[in-house]
């Protein structure tokens, strides 16, 4: 299970370090279609995980850096994520912060698999919380015990 809780803030030292592990990551990134490369750090209790984006023609098929991130940590077991750095390399240098953040399905990933994590947009090292960028995130309750299904016949 993924832990909820909300870590310490990471040192400026920490934000920076991880921005740069981000970085060299979206180097990685096969953007031959966008041309915006980007590339995500995410920082757990077991280590540190990377990911890049990954297009496809289809574009549908495509994978966000920080998907690619967050699932090569999940599947390497770590269970308590700190913080997710994202780096956008080929931003223009009069970008508008909203033009650089995580789009709606890898808002939705953090929301369920780094709820208490630290979202830090590199270059800048802004700092976010998932309540900032998706302060409604969609849930499933977690049942209790299988629920039983009521079945009504009707008669004819």
């Amino acid at each position: 299970m993924v832990s909820e809780t909300f870590p310490a803030s990471l040192h400026a030292k920490e934000r920076e370090k991880l921005c740069s592990f981000a970085a060299c990551a979206a180097e990685r990134a096969y953007a031959r279609y966008s041309h915006f490369r980007v590339g995500a750090a995410v920082l757990g209790l077991r280590g540190t995980y990377l990911g890049a984006n990954i297009e496809n023609a289809s574009y549908g098929l495509s994978l966000c850096a920080e998907r690619v991130a967050l699932a090569a940590a999940l599947t390497q077991g770590e269970t308590s994520i700190r913080a997710l750095a994202i780096a956008f390399l080929d931003v223009p240098s009069d970008f508008a912060v909203n033009e650089a953040l995580p789009c709606g399905a890898c808002r939705q990933w953090i929301a369920e698999l780094a709820p208490g994590a630290e979202i830090i947009i590199c270059p800048g090292q802004r700092v976010l919380r998932l309540s900032d960028l998706l302060p409604d995130a969609f849930r499933l309750r977690e049942p209790e015990q299988p629920i039983e299904a009521e079945v009504t016949h009707v008669q004819g």
